[in-house]
C-alpha cells in the first residue's frame, strides 16, 4: 500500500526560504528607494520595519482609509538642529505644530517614536562617550515618545500612529505602489492648498519634510491666535499615564497647595561686552528669583504657613530654603519614593511637576505669558535682543 502524501501547497510557508527572500528584496529595495530619492529629504528611521511599537491603529480593516501626514522622525529634524536638539517647551512648540496642522487637515499624524533629550537634562554617559556610535547616541540621547505622552489619549483629539508601527509601514509601502496618488513630497506649499487642492487633498500620504526648516520655524505665526488649534495645556495634559499617576499621587500628598516655577539656570547666563561688562537677556531675573525677592513678590497672592510647591531648575541645594520661614516648602525630591522607580529623565520629572503646578490653588510663573498670569519677574520672556547690565538691587537703592 502506497504511503498517502500531503498535497503540496501552492503558497509558500512562513518559514520557506522563497518568502524570506522575497520580503528581504522588498524591504531592501524599499529602503533603497527612500535613502537615494534626490527630490527630498525623506528619511526614516530602520525600526520602522519592524513595528514593535503599541500605537492607535483604529482607523478601519486596513487602516488605508485615513490620510496620513508625516514631517520626520525627529522633531528638530529636518532643520538646522539634527546633531542635537532643542529643550522639551520648544520641542513641544514644533509638536504641537503639526499635530495642529493634521488637526487642519484631517489625516493621521505619523509621529517620531523617540524625542531627543537635551544633554543637559539626560543622565546617561554615553552622551559623553566619544567611541560610541551614532545610533548608540541617539538612544541613549533620546526617549521613547510614548513614555512622555499618552498616545491614545492624543489620539482622541487627532489620530496618531507612531512611526515604527506596523500601520506606518502598511502606509508607507502601499503609497509606494500608487505612485502620485500615494505620496507628495511638498515645501512652502500653504495648509489651504493642501487641504482644498485636490492634488494634495486626495494623496493618501503628504511628506512635509521636503522643507529646509524645523517644525517649529514653521509655526512661527503661532503669534496669531485665529490659526492656534490646541491649547498650550494639551501636551502637557496628555502626559503618558504612569508620569499622570505619579503626579496625581503627589498632589493628594500635598492638598490644598500653591506653586511657583523658578526658572534660573538657562535664563540667568550673561555674556560679556567688548569692554568686559557682562550683560543679560533678562536683567532683572537672577534678582527676581533669589529667595528674599520671590517673597517680597508673592506675600500679595499667598498667604503665610501655606504649603508652597517649587519647582526650579537652580541646582544650588537648599537655595530657597529661607523661604521656609514663611511657607510649607516642597519639592519633588520630598517624593523620591514616587518617582525614583519611574523616571528616567528630566524630561519626565519635569512633566510630572508641570502637571503639579497646573493643580496648585495659586501659581505664580516665572515669565508673564498670559495676560492674567502671576509671574515673579515682568521681564519679558522671548523676544529680547537687548543686552542688559543685570540688576541685582532693588531700583529705589541706586545711587
Amino acid at each position: 500500500m502506497a504511503a498517502s502524501r500531503k498535497p503540496k501547497s501552492k503558497h509558500p510557508t512562513a518559514g520557506s526560504p522563497f518568502l524570506l527572500l522575497a520580503t528581504a528584496a522588498v524591504a531592501i529595495g524599499l529602503i533603497w528607494i527612500l535613502l537615494s530619492s534626490s527630490t527630498s529629504v525623506f528619511r526614516f528611521p530602520f525600526t520602522l520595519l519592524i513595528g514593535t511599537a503599541k500605537a492607535s491603529e483604529k482607523d478601519g480593516p486596513s487602516g488605508l482609509e485615513r490620510k496620513y501626514l508625516y514631517w520626520g522622525n525627529r522633531i528638530d529634524c529636518p532643520g538646522k538642529h539634527c546633531d542635537s536638539c532643542e529643550g522639551l517647551g520648544h520641542q513641544e512648540s514644533s509638536l504641537r505644530c503639526a499635530l495642529e496642522e493634521a488637526l487642519y487637515l484631517k489625516r493621521v499624524f505619523v509621529m517620531p517614536s523617540r524625542m531627543c533629550i537635551n544633554p543637559i537634562h539626560n543622565k546617561k554617559g554615553i552622551l559623553h562617550n566619544l567611541n560610541a556610535t551614532s545610533d548608540e547616541r541617539w538612544a541613549a540621547g533620546s526617549c521613547a515618545m510614548n513614555s512622555l505622552y499618552d498616545v491614545d489619549l492624543i489620539s482622541k483629539t487627532i489620530p496618531v500612529i507612531l512611526d515604527n508601527s506596523k500601520m506606518w509601514y502598511r502606509v508607507l509601502s502601499t503609497s509606494m505602489k500608487l505612485g502620485k496618488r500615494g505620496l507628495a513630497h511638498v515645501e512652502g506649499t500653504s495648509r489651504d492648498d493642501l487641504k482644498y487642492k485636490s492634488f494634495y487633498s486626495n494623496v493618501l500620504l503628504i511628506n512635509r519634510t521636503a522643507s529646509s526648516l524645523s517644525w517649529f520655524m514653521e509655526c512661527k505665526d503661532r503669534t496669531n491666535h485665529s490659526s492656534v488649534l490646541l491649547p498650550y495645556s494639551f501636551l502637557p495634559m496628555s502626559a503618558a499615564p504612569k508620569l499622570r499617576d505619579a503626579a496625581n499621587r503627589i498632589k493628594e500628598l500635598l492638598g490644598d497647595y500653591d506653586a511657583i516655577h523658578v526658572r534660573r539656570g538657562d535664563k540667568i547666563k550673561t555674556r560679556k561686552d567688548r569692554f568686559g561688562v557682562p550683560r543679560s537677556l533678562h536683567p532683572h531675573l537672577d534678582r527676581d528669583t533669589r529667595p528674599e525677592f520671590i517673597q517680597a513678590r508673592i506675600e500679595r497672592w499667598i498667604a503665610p504657613g501655606r504649603t508652597l510647591f517649587v519647582a526650579s531648575n537652580e541646582r544650588k541645594p537648599g537655595f530657597f530654603s529661607t523661604l521656609s520661614a514663611r511657607y510649607k516648602l516642597a519639592y519633588s525630591s520630598n517624593y523620591s519614593s514616587i518617582l525614583d522607580p519611574i523616571i528616567e529623565n528630566n524630561y519626565e520629572l519635569f512633566m510630572v511637576e508641570r502637571l503639579i503646578l497646573a493643580g496648585a490653588t495659586t501659581f505664580v510663573k516665572t515669565f508673564k505669558e498670559e495676560e492674567d498670569d502671576l509671574s515673579l519677574t515682568d521681564d519679558p520672556k522671548k523676544n529680547t535682543k537687548k543686552w542688559q547690565i543685570p540688576v541685582l538691587i532693588k531700583e529705589n537703592e541706586r545711587r
